[in-house]
C-alpha cells in the first residue's frame, strides 16, 4: 500500500490549503487515515484522523478549529483542509494509516512521503 501526499506549497498568513492524501488500495492497515507534521528543528506531532467507516474524526487540540479532515470512499483519498493559517504551521506534512486511533497517534502502521507546507508572515 503506497499513501500519496500532495497539496502542499507557499502560502501567506491567514491563506488557506488542502492536502490530500490519496491511498493506492485499502487493506486492513488503513482502517485509520490522519497526518501529522514535522517543523524544522522539532519532533512529528499529531495533526488530525479520520475513520474510513463512519468518518470519526479526532484532531490534536491545537488544530481544532483551523485544520478540518475530510474522506473520498470512492478515491481512497483523505483530505486536510487548513484555515487561518500560521507562520508556525509551516512544516513538512505527513500523511499515516493504521488499525485504529490509538495506534495512529502513538505508532503509525504505514507513512506517505511528506509535502512541504510554508506560511509566509
Amino acid at each position: 500500500v503506497q499513501l500519496q501526499a500532495s497539496g502542499g506549497g507557499l502560502v501567506q498568513a491567514g491563506g488557506s490549503l488542502r492536502l490530500s492524501c490519496a491511498a493506492s488500495r485499502r487493506t486492513v492497515f488503513d482502517s485509520v487515515m490522519g497526518w501529522f507534521r514535522q517543523a524544522p528543528g522539532k519532533e512529528r506531532e499529531f495533526v488530525a484522523a479520520i475513520t474510513w467507516n463512519g468518518g470519526t474524526a479526532y484532531y490534536a487540540d491545537s488544530m481544532k478549529g483551523r485544520f478540518t479532515i475530510s474522506k473520498d470512499n470512492d478515491k481512497n483519498t483523505v483530505f486536510l483542509q487548513m484555515n487561518s493559517l500560521k507562520p508556525e504551521d509551516t512544516a513538512a506534512y505527513y500523511c499515516a494509516a493504521a488499525r485504529t486511533i490509538t495506534i495512529i497517534k502513538t505508532a503509525p502502521e504505514l507513512w506517505g512521503q511528506g509535502t512541504e507546507v510554508t506560511v509566509s508572515s
